[in-house]
C-alpha cells in the first residue's frame, strides 16, 4: 500500500493536491478489493479522502467490517470493527463505503471539534453548477443526518460530535471559509449569510459572495490563490467587486494570511472585518466585569468619505485598507498553503 463547489476549495495547487491524494487511495483500496472479504468497506479517514472531504487519510487504508465480523489485519490496514447500528455503508466509483454522516461521526475520536466542524461544513455545502445554480441534490448529507448519526445509541465521541455540530453551517465551501467564519463569531462578530446571491435592484445576478453581512451592507470574499494565479478569476472577480460597490456594498477580500496568520504574524480577519463593519454603523460590546461593559462603536449613517471611528481594543495595522467605506480592499496575497488538511494523529477509535 502506498502512504498517504464543484467549486474549487482555497487554491489551485491544494485541489490538485488533493485529487492526487483521493485518487492514491482509491487505488489502493480497489486493489486491497482483490483479496478483501465482501463485508469489508472503506471507513475513518480513508472514506472521507474517498467523499472528496478535506481529510489526510494517513499512512494506511482504514477497511471496516460490521461486527460480529473480525477486522482485517495485515501491512498497510488499519482493521476496524463497528457496531451495526453505527454504520451506513453506501457505493462510491464501485467501492463499498460509508456513508458522509457516518464518516463524520466515526472520526470524532482522531478530530478536535474545529476539524470535525471544518469537515461538517464540507459534508453539507450545497455545491452549485457551472453557471452557479445550487445543486441541492448533490449535497453529501444535511445537518440533520449528521445529527442522526451523532445520536446513534453508543456513539463514541457523541458530546464532542454535537458541540461541532452547533457550529456546523451550509454555505461554507471551504475550510479557509469555516475558518473564517469561527474566527470572526469567536471575536463577537455576527454571523454572515454564506454563499449569497447578490443581486442589483432590478433582480439582475451581480455574482455569488462568500460572505454577507446585510445589515451593513459589506461582502466578504475569502479568496485562495487562484483567485491570483488565475488571470480569467482575476478579471471576474474585477468585474464582479465593481459591481458590488455600485450596489452599494463594501467589499472586504481575505487571503489565508488575514484568516490564519503567517510567518509569526497573528490573524487579523476579525479586526478588519469589524472595522469594515464599524464604518457601517455596528457596535461590538463585551462584559469586563461584574458591572461594566466596553463597546467597540461605528457610527451609523457615514457617508463615503468619512473616516472610520477609532476602535478600542487591538487594531488591524495601518494601512492594510483604505477608509474609503465605498472602495474594494484590495488584500496582498500569500503563497502560504490555503488549505488546512486534517492531519492524522491520535489514536483510531471510531465504534
Amino acid at each position: 500500500m502506498t502512504e498517504s463547489r464543484t467549486q474549487p476549495w482555497d487554491a489551485e495547487e491544494p485541489l490538485a493536491r488533493d485529487r492526487a491524494h483521493r485518487s492514491r487511495v482509491l487505488r489502493d483500496a480497489r486493489a486491497y478489493a482483490q483479496v478483501a472479504p465482501s463485508h469489508a468497506f472503506l471507513a475513518g479517514r480513508s472514506a472521507a479522502v474517498a467523499w472528496g472531504l478535506p481529510c489526510d487519510s494517513g499512512p494506511q487504508l482504514c477497511v471496516g467490517v460490521l461486527a460480529p465480523h473480525r477486522a482485517p489485519r495485515r501491512p498497510g490496514i488499519h482493521g476496524v470493527k463497528v457496531a451495526p447500528h453505527l454504520a451506513t455503508v453506501r457505493e462510491l466509483e464501485g467501492l463499498r463505503v460509508t456513508s458522509p454522516a457516518t464518516t463524520w461521526a466515526m472520526l470524532a475520536g482522531v478530530l478536535d471539534v474545529r476539524e470535525l466542524v471544518i469537515l461538517g461544513d464540507a459534508i453539507v455545502r450545497i455545491p452549485r453548477d457551472e453557471r452557479g445554480t445550487p445543486q441541492p441534490l448533490n449535497r453529501l448529507a444535511t445537518i440533520d443526518q449528521l445529527r442522526a448519526a451523532a445520536d446513534a445509541p453508543g456513539r463514541r465521541g457523541r458530546p464532542k460530535l454535537l458541540r461541532a455540530l452547533e457550529r456546523v453551517r451550509v454555505g461554507s465551501m471551504s475550510p479557509l471559509e469555516t475558518d473564517f467564519r469561527l474566527a470572526t463569531t469567536a471575536a463577537g462578530l455576527p454571523e454572515p449569510d454564506l454563499d449569497v446571491e447578490i443581486r442589483d435592484e432590478r433582480g439582475t445576478l451581480l455574482g455569488i459572495a462568500d460572505a454577507r453581512y446585510e445589515a451593513y451592507r459589506v461582502i466578504v470574499e475569502v479568496e485562495g490563490d487562484h483567485h491570483r494565479t488565475s488571470r480569467a478569476q482575476w478579471r471576474r472577480d474585477i468585474a464582479k467587486h465593481a459591481a458590488y460597490v455600485r450596489a452599494g456594498y463594501e467589499v472586504v477580500r481575505l487571503t489565508s494570511t488575514d484568516v490564519r496568520g503567517a510567518g509569526g504574524a497573528p490573524p487579523t480577519a476579525d479586526l478588519i472585518v469589524r472595522d469594515a463593519l464599524a464604518r457601517r454603523g455596528f457596535t461590538l460590546c463585551r462584559t469586563t466585569g461584574p458591572e461594566e461593559v466596553a463597546c467597540t462603536r461605528g457610527s451609523p449613517g457615514l457617508s463615503p468619505t468619512s473616516a472610520p471611528p477609532r476602535l478600542r481594543g487591538r487594531q488591524a495595522p495601518r494601512g492594510q485598507y483604505p477608509e474609503n467605506a465605498s472602495v474594494v480592499i484590495e488584500r496582498a496575497f500569500s503563497s502560504a498553503g490555503a488549505r488546512s488538511a486534517i492531519r492524522p494523529g491520535g489514536p483510531e477509535m471510531y465504534a
